[in-house]
């Protein structure tokens, strides 16, 4: 693509995301089948919840990524898709990868350690939720895009409005843990896009050819609640995929 003498460029066709979105919704598929009470001992099994980690089940926070509750709907399932497919086509399958995992992971022991340090302990019913899904590494890898757009203004006003976005639910009574886990992970993948962590910067390596500049992306060699809109959409909600019923 390129815009009055300057050329950003994209790497491979995307194969990582495509192939974990698949995995992940014929998996919730194949559970599903499951009878009901060993469907949910499943879940809970591979959940983030502060009961497995208290436990030294530390494999869960990879895991979880792996599980949903229910098969992703459509628009979810495209705009999941859409977000780790640009990055991995900006990034690289393994950087990409990184910034989901580092987000999901980050997110998750933040969340961890806040429902740990709450006054009066973390309650059963939310020591033993089901929190499982893809929505930590979602939000992580929407801010670091977002953070590394390379027009300055259109940069903060989509940084600005993903971080005010999932702001309001955390503030609002009725909140889960789980709101605060999204803005932590978007939170943190401002932080990875800004900071280079991609391979980006702030989506801009730039180079001087002749007259024109040419720059580079970054590509490298190398069901919590409902509704979240992808790149492309803005930032509706991010809650599709985790789903909570304890109130922090």
């Amino acid at each position: 693509m390129r815009t009055r003498g300057r050329a950003v460029r994209y790497g491979a066709l995307p194969w990582a995301a495509p192939l974990y979105v698949g995995v992940v919704q014929l998996g919730a598929y194949a559970t599903g089948r499951l009878p009901g009470r060993r469907r949910a001992e499943l879940l809970r099994a591979h959940s983030t919840n502060v009961a497995n980690l208290r436990g030294g089940r530390w494999g869960t926070l990879a895991t979880s990524a792996a599980f949903v509750e229910k098969p992703l709907p459509v628009a979810y399932g495209a705009a999941l898709l859409a977000t780790l497919g640009t990055a991995e086509a900006r990034w690289g399958a393994g950087r990409a990868a990184g910034v989901f995992a580092a987000g999901h992971i980050g997110a998750g022991l933040l969340v961890y350690a806040g429902l740990r340090a709450r006054p009066g302990g973390c309650p059963d019913g939310t020591a033993r939720a089901v929190d499982v899904g893809a929505s930590y590494g979602f939000c992580a890898t929407l801010g670091a895009l977002a953070a590394t757009v390379p027009h300055r203004g259109v940069r903060r006003a989509a940084v600005g409005g993903l971080l005010v976005s999932l702001a309001v639910p955390v503030v609002r009574r009725g909140r889960t843990f789980t709101d605060a886990g999204h803005l932590a992970a978007l939170a943190l993948g401002v932080v990875m896009g800004a900071t280079g962590a991609t391979g980006a910067g702030f989506g801009r390596r730039v180079r001087r050819r002749g007259a024109g500049l040419t720059v580079n992306s970054g590509a490298g060699k190398g069901s919590r609640r409902r509704d979240l809109a992808g790149p492309a959409g803005g930032a509706a909600g991010v809650r599709q995929d985790r789903v909570t019923a304890e109130v922090v």
